[in-house]
């Protein structure tokens, strides 16, 4: 009688397929900066958690300027960057 697959099993076999990432374009930043990428990935998770704190008062006091439409589309690209640096932490 053969046993299920160990968990282990399971994410190997399918964790390329899932995700539809090649192995080319998987881990680049832990090939580019192997001892900072859990650092850098741990920054990115947690700022595009905390970023959207800084929308409230500037869309509370409204967009009227250049300045804060500029600081909103700042917040805006910046919590974007961090989503995508900080959405393989902790997978």
């Amino acid at each position: 009688m053969a046993s299920p697959p160990s968990l282990d099993d399971r994410r190997s076999a399918g964790s390329n397929a899932s995700d539809g990432r090649s192995d080319e374009d998987h881990g680049v930043l832990e090939r580019a900066v192997p001892g900072l990428a859990t650092p850098i990935r741990a920054a990115g998770f947690w700022a595009a958690i905390v970023l959207p704190v800084a929308y409230l008062p500037l869309l509370a006091t409204g967009l009227s300027s250049a300045l804060e439409g500029g600081l909103f589309l700042g917040l805006l690209a910046g919590n974007l960057l961090s989503l995508y640096v900080g959405h393989a932490y902790r997978r």
